[in-house]
């Protein structure tokens, strides 16, 4: 049976229960009401309380909130993967950060969330040609969250963030799904190449706090980055890398490191 618009909202599970937590969150902490409806409650679908988020957080002098809300619908509206992978990316927050407790508190309060979906606006527009719009998006971004992703870059789904300060990647650095990540994580080049000179992060990667992955190197599936390592080789699959220069220094420990989010050399079972 076809789904008509009208009956999207009762389809979505993960809109559904972060109307509820809205109102509970109102219920609860009055003084919030304001920011409670209109982020959330005002509007009807999780991509409109996207798009109004986006554009609240981005919004200055020289490009409006009006502005900004209507390329991010026009980019929702043409692209359902940016959808699906706001989505994903929500309930991988919630999954494995222990500081998330409700949907909405990423939609509401994490930049590391904020900021990714706004990297996927100035992507859709840097693949749609409108380059200056996507560096606009860019510089915003770097301002606002102190995330600085370009947006020629590609990012899968599922992809968290965590406190997400001083993060850099580079143009043509590739980021899997499942990928996890904390602060001040570079995804950089070795020099002034101006080709494919940036990493590629396979699926389900978790990168500690303060690692630098320079060059065009791999770093396969399922393989932990330790903190403060700098990776300059490429990482087979589900190996565990560690110091400066970063050295394999074991496996990765369990099959999906970066759902664990376990940093602990000798541990992550399971």
């Amino acid at each position: 049976m076809a789904v008509s618009p009208s009956n999207v909202t009762e389809l979505d599970p993960v809109w559904t229960r972060i109307q509820q937590e809205a109102r509970a969150a109102i219920v609860a902490e009055p003084l919030i009401g304001g920011l409670i409806h209109s982020g959330i409650l005002h509007h009807d679908t999780l991509e409109s309380a996207l798009a109004h988020r986006i554009a609240m957080k981005l919004a200055s002098s020289e490009m409006s909130e009006q502005i900004l809300r209507e390329l991010a619908n026009e980019a929702i509206a043409a692209d359902p993967d940016l959808a699906a992978a706001t989505r994903a990316d929500m309930v991988a927050i919630l999954d494995r950060d222990p500081a998330c407790h409700r949907l909405l508190q990423p939609l509401l309060f994490f930049k590391g969330f904020q900021a990714i979906q706004s990297y996927r606006l100035g992507h859709w527009l840097w693949a749609n040609d409108y380059r200056d719009l996507a560096y606009f998006i860019q510089m915003r971004v770097s301002e606002v969250f102190g995330v600085d992703i370009h947006p020629g870059a590609r990012l899968g789904r599922g992809v968290m963030i965590d406190h997400a300060h001083s993060i850099v990647i580079g143009e043509t650095a590739v980021v899997g799904d499942n990928v996890s990540m904390l602060h001040s994580v570079t995804l950089g080049g070795t020099g002034k190449e101006d080709d494919d000179r940036h990493p590629k992060i396979e699926n389900g990667v978790l990168i500690g706090a303060g690692a630098k992955v320079l060059g065009n190197i791999t770093i396969g599936h399922c393989s932990r980055i330790a903190a403060g390592s700098v990776v300059l080789e490429a990482v087979p699959p589900m190996k565990t890398v560690a110091g400066v220069p970063a050295k394999i220094v074991g496996e990765a420990g369990c099959s999906q490191p970066s759902l664990t989010m376990d940093q602990l050399l000798n541990s992550c079972n399971g």
